[in-house]
């Protein structure tokens, strides 16, 4: 049911190769019933979505939209609507999926624009999202001209909304798959550009991660990295006593100086900061289509500026680097 062929044919040409021979078997464990208890049922909800492919396809704006209202009749509509909410909690977007508006939790859009006047043009490019949840910003790395973009992430509902989403195109190279960065054969050399966002503080060794990516990357490619940051000086990082905003896997806080240093350290070169924003109760929020406690709860109710713990409120950098 769930196919990766024209991906793995893809695979055969190129640098993803030596990928490519794992994969299949890496698809095989992830996709099998034993690694999450939902599978089936997700199985046979993507199996049961409209026979509709989308006649109009935007990647390019803030609202990733295929198809539209008039495609499906009332009955298929609100079947869809259904189908899509027993996917919550939809974390990234926004989407519009034949006139069924999907207001996520986080207005992924906004982290876009913060980075997109930076970083360097995606035509043509071979592109991998590591942490890419549903995959909202593959969508829009597609839309920017990306020759194939890949994303991955081991969660597997927000692989699940992917494919949900992607039921309803033809021909698109983009693909996200259900594995964490760990799958990606070492020293692959691979990508043009690589993104990481919103994953290095979840990481036990934020160096290593560094060090992985940096491995995806061809000579000369692009790493995209966004991540919490705090005041501070060089080599100083908030290691949190146990949660983070009510988030238990938060393990370092870098200051822009320290994850700099990192990079470098990494051996990236033309390492910058391009953007540093305090993320706010508007861009992520509580809705219909994610229900649960959102950044307005993980806040102390009486000063803001703190997380419930006492911690600094959450602000967000994007780092810029070049694989030497």
């Amino acid at each position: 049911m769930i196919e990766y062929d024209e991906l793995l044919e893809s695979m055969q040409k190129g640098h993803l190769r030596p990928w490519s021979k794992h994969l299949p078997a890496q698809l095989e464990a992830a996709f099998s019933p034993s690694n999450h208890g939902d599978i089936p049922a997700w199985k046979e909800l993507l199996h049961n979505l409209p026979e509709k492919a989308a006649s109009q396809i935007s990647l390019d704006n803030a609202v990733v939209t295929i198809g539209s209202a008039a495609e499906l009749s009332a009955a298929q509509q609100k079947a869809l609507h259904a189908s899509l909410q027993d996917l919550t909690p939809w974390r990234k977007g926004p989407y519009s999926v034949f006139g069924i508006e999907i207001d996520t939790e986080w207005r992924s859009d906004w982290k876009w624009d913060r980075l997109m006047p930076h970083i360097s043009s995606l035509q043509d490019r071979l592109v991998l999202d590591v942490g890419c949840g549903s995959g909202y910003h593959c969508w829009r790395m597609l839309g920017a001209g990306a020759h194939r973009v890949i994303g991955i992430d081991p969660a597997m509902l927000f692989v699940f909304q992917f494919l949900a989403l992607k039921r309803f195109t033809t021909g698109l190279a983009i693909d996200v798959l259900p594995l964490p960065l760990e799958s990606v054969p070492p020293n692959l050399q691979a990508f043009d550009t690589v993104f990481s966002m919103g994953v290095l503080y979840h990481r036990r060794s934020p160096i290593d991660h560094l060090l992985q990516l940096r491995d995806c990357l061809r000579p000369g490619g692009e790493l995209v990295l966004e991540t919490l940051v705090v005041e501070g000086p060089e080599g100083y990082a908030l290691m949190p006593k146990d949660r983070y905003a009510r988030m238990r896997n938060v393990w370092f806080l870098p200051s822009i100086a320290t994850t700099i240093q990192w990079l470098q350290r990494c051996r990236f070169t033309n390492v910058r900061c391009v953007d540093d924003d305090m993320t706010s109760i508007d861009e992520q929020r509580r809705t219909e289509w994610m229900p649960s406690e959102s950044l307005v709860d993980f806040l102390m109710p009486d000063d803001p500026t703190l997380t419930i713990e006492g911690y600094p409120a959450p602000r967000r950098a994007v780092f810029l680097a070049t694989r030497k």
